[in-house]
């Protein structure tokens, strides 16, 4: 496709958090690789590490900016924190995601005094530990162990959880419980507790849980035994926390991949700097044809799980109504998108990919790391059921239909977007699918393309079967407790999606960012890719550009820059 030429735009430049932290490769920085790994190796999280964090002033990143805090852009957050993910996953988790994923009920159905309350929590760096989760029904939340019983003006709470962040080290809780033995969706309440408050002879810390990846994370549990606690400790009316669970946790399925993409940034980063210096049959190792394309592809799925991540955080503010199956598309796709790359490059690293020590010892540690963070605050099977059943509705009223397609501004990196709401996100998505939408009209648009015509081709087909199977679902398979072949078909949209995204960045940034993403050669082949995910037949050529985008890849990593869109400024 041929484009007029515009003007490159000027390089990112570094992030304030970045520069604080550090070049992390550098021995003699306290904030560097070398000291997190030792840190990891006695399994705690970097005590220097967490003070520079707290200088930073990291909490306010969680608190709306209403309340005195600075989140306002879900894709702002999931970029301040990439410098975070970069470095240390657990320290990611434990000082960022466990904030977020604490406080995010509260802001969507807390009562003024409880948003004020935990907001000046995060403003003076405390923490939330969030206890939604248990460990013998892992992201099903509706099968909690705590319960909680009005008496009078009190509520009650009882039983135990094992395994929640930060449990000991936090001082206020977001307790989810079990008010009601009413089946259906009003059985369950949002508790906020203030651990400084709450009566110590009735609650008692459970050991912690060693794992081995993110060894840093403080994993504990927590008992009740007929703990009182004042009733208006619940956040939003009693039997309401499933729905704000269900539309608060939009924007945490969203961020969190979106700033986990760092990681897979150094994994790539790791392999480039060993691939340049090892030499194999006269030539480095870069120059071989297998080690080339393992790195170029691992630079494409980068770019890919950041456009979907990206558009989906912008969706937050745009496109609320919808965003409850794109959400848990990307919580979805994303983690898987990295575990593959990062498996392809530990082939190319060999068996330094097990080394604890050295200049690719963050390897190891971030290889160990991933699976776990996966898994974290929702895994991606429960992100599948969550868009089963509403795959039907989708494909009977939004697919291959009239509807507008998404906004420009849906896929503009740099593109103004309202203050987040959490009032407006819905528990189900509308009968619109723009996302898609935008997808069928950029075939429309580009089909005579040689190679992006194709392309799409392959994936409004897609779009079309996809239609047709999710029509015939018998009922059971409409369901969370629906057979494989609904995860199938929700896996297949999740993709769908993504490379809608990479359409819409490519096609909506032309004067907004740098020349690369306005070349095609990334998108043909990142959808080249996305392509064979759904075990389609390749297109002739969507692997022309490949060349293009190793370039890009090693200039970038000369650069010191970063691997994802904004290709922002390193330390």
């Amino acid at each position: 496709m041929t484009t007029a030429p515009h003007p490159t735009a000027a390089p990112v430049e570094i992030a304030p958090l970045e520069a604080l932290l550090g070049d992390p490769g550098d021995p003699d920085n306290p904030l560097g690789f070398s000291a997190l790994l030792a840190a990891d190796e006695r399994g705690d999280l970097l005590a220097t590490g967490e003070r520079a964090l707290d200088a930073y002033g990291l909490g306010a990143e969680f608190v709306p900016a209403d309340l005195g805090g600075r989140l306002t852009r879900a894709d702002e957050l999931a970029r301040v924190l990439r410098p975070l993910f970069r470095r240390d996953i657990a320290l990611g988790l434990g000082h960022g995601a466990s904030n977020l994923v604490g406080s995010v009920n509260v802001w969507a159905a807390g009562r003024p005094d409880q948003r004020r309350w935990l907001a000046d929590v995060l403003l003076r760096n405390g923490r939330i530990a969030a206890a939604y989760t248990d460990m013998s029904t892992g992201n099903d939340v509706t099968r909690t162990g705590f319960r909680a019983d009005v008496r009078g003006a009190e509520l009650v709470l009882n039983g135990r959880k094992e395994i929640i962040n930060n449990i000991a080290r936090a001082e206020a809780v977001t307790v989810l419980a079990r008010t009601s033995d009413a089946p259906g969706s009003r059985s369950h309440s949002l508790v906020l507790m203030d651990s400084a408050t709450a009566p110590r002879d009735r609650l008692r810390h459970l050991p912690r849980y060693r794992t081995s990846g993110v060894r840093a994370m403080y994993l504990g549990g927590l008992e009740f035994r007929d703990c009182p606690l004042p009733l208006d400790t619940v956040a939003g009316g009693l039997g309401e926390a499933m729905e704000t669970v269900l539309r608060a946790f939009q924007v945490t399925r969203a961020v969190l991949p979106g700033a986990a993409v760092a990681t897979l940034d150094q994994q790539l980063r790791t392999v480039l700097d060993f691939a340049a210096e090892r030499r194999l049959y006269r030539r480095t190792v870069t120059e071989l044809p297998h080690a080339r394309t393992v790195l170029t592809g691992a630079f494409l799925d980068l770019l890919a799980a950041d456009c979907l991540a990206t558009t989906v955080c912008r969706a937050l503010h745009l496109q609320p109504e919808q965003t409850s199956v794109y959400a848990a598309a990307v919580k979805y796709l994303v983690p898987l998108l990295m575990r593959d790359s990062v498996d392809a490059l530990a082939v190319v690293l060999g068996a330094r990919s097990f080394l604890r020590e050295g200049p690719h010892a963050i390897f190891q540690k971030h290889l160990r790391d991933l699976p776990v963070a996966s898994l974290v605050h929702a895994g991606g099977t429960v992100c599948l059921a969550t868009i089963i059943p509403q795959l039907p509705r989708l494909a009977r009223r939004a697919w291959l239909s009239d509807d507008a397609p998404a906004p420009a501004e849906l896929f503009r990196l740099d593109g103004p977007l309202p203050d987040l709401d959490f009032g407006r996100l819905a528990v189900t998505a509308g009968r619109q699918d723009p996302l898609t939408a935008a997808l069928v009209t950029a075939e429309a648009e580009l089909r005579t393309e040689p190679v992006l015509g194709p392309l799409l081709g392959r994936f409004t087909d897609e779009l079309r079967e996809l239609r047709r199977q999710c029509a015939e679902l018998a009922p059971r398979d409409r369901t969370p407790l629906a057979g494989p072949v609904s995860f199938e078909l929700a896996e297949r949209y999740a993709v769908l999606l993504a490379a809608a995204a990479c359409v819409g960045v490519w096609r909506h940034n032309f004067d907004h960012a740098g020349a690369f993403l306005r070349d095609p050669a990334w998108l043909t082949g990142a959808l080249g890719r996305l392509v064979g995910r759904l075990r389609r037949a390749p297109v002739p050529g969507a692997d022309a550009g490949h060349a293009d985008v190793f370039h890009e890849l090693t200039d970038r990593h000369q650069r010191r820059e970063g691997f994802d869109l904004v290709g922002s400024r390193l330390a």
